[in-house]
């Protein structure tokens, strides 16, 4: 029994350490991310940036922007990380598709999209999302940003793409309406937005949207209706629904193998 007893602590003690480590680990390769600070008109955006391994400015790369969800809104450049980094650590890792990568921040009082928003409701109630309109200032520093990284000499221009989840799948169809002409490909998952904008982006961005399909945070209607629009428009768009996932979709969406390959492939016309 002692001996038993022995074995089932060494046990214990050796998943304990093995969980250990990997946190550790995890925490060293987001750390890959550098910490970085924008500022336009005594306005401040903070983002976390990674770069291909042996970046030179001599080359020419991809950019990805990846816009956060509501649950890792915050000041501390830190908790945007939470989601979909790994995706592109592993990506860093292999080097199959060398890419800069954008993690910004929304603070707490802030909102990637245009919508009005009331969470005493449910359901289609929810959200109402706007066709325009003046952007948020969170998604207005955003735009200033990404006017200048694309701007850079060793950034494709016509390689720039964008996802987000939730909160960030919303401000993935906004950011595409105001720039139709910078993105090539966007992926928004357990998102939404107002169908009828899509018409500015439709024949200009491909698109691959995520959504789960008991997702009772952000009904999976919002999405169904943007790609239904987007159809209409014959864009070129695809619709994975998770149907057992509620709003973690993301978790999904990150394990689709073919998702950074569709990405890379598309390139603006």
């Amino acid at each position: 029994m002692q001996n038993i007893l022995k074995k089932y602590i060494t046990q214990k003690q050796i998943l304990f350490l093995l969980i250990f480590v990997s946190n550790i680990v995890a925490a060293q390769n987001k750390d890959l991310f550098s910490k970085e600070i924008f500022v336009t008109n005594k306005d401040t955006l903070k983002y976390r940036l990674l770069l291909p391994k042996n970046f030179s400015e001599d080359k020419l790369y991809p950019l990805v922007l990846f816009l956060h969800g509501r649950g890792e809104q915050g000041n501390d450049n830190e908790t945007q990380l939470v989601h979909g980094s790994k995706l592109f650590l592993e990506n860093y890792t292999t080097n199959q598709f060398p890419a800069i990568v954008v993690f910004p921040q929304c603070p707490k009082e802030g909102y990637w999209a245009n919508v009005k928003r009331d969470y005493s409701k449910k359901g289609l109630e929810k959200f109402k999302y706007k066709r325009l309109g003046k952007p948020t200032r969170s998604m207005a520093l955003v735009l200033d940003l990404m006017d200048q990284l694309t701007q850079k000499p060793y950034v494709k221009k016509d390689q720039v793409y964008v996802g987000g989840l939730s909160m960030g799948g919303m401000g993935t169809f906004e950011i595409i309406n105001r720039r139709p002409n910078m993105f090539a490909a966007a992926f928004p998952i357990c998102g939404g937005g107002n169908p009828k904008s899509v018409s500015r982006y439709a024949n200009k961005v491909s698109l691959w949207v995520f959504h789960g399909g008991i997702d009772d945070v952000v009904h999976p209607y919002f999405s169904l209706t943007m790609v239904t629009a987007l159809q209409k428009s014959e864009a070129d768009v695809t619709l994975t629904y998770f149907e057992n996932d509620n709003h973690n979709s993301w978790d999904s969406t990150f394990s689709e193998p073919k998702l950074l390959p569709w990405l890379f492939s598309k390139s603006k016309i």
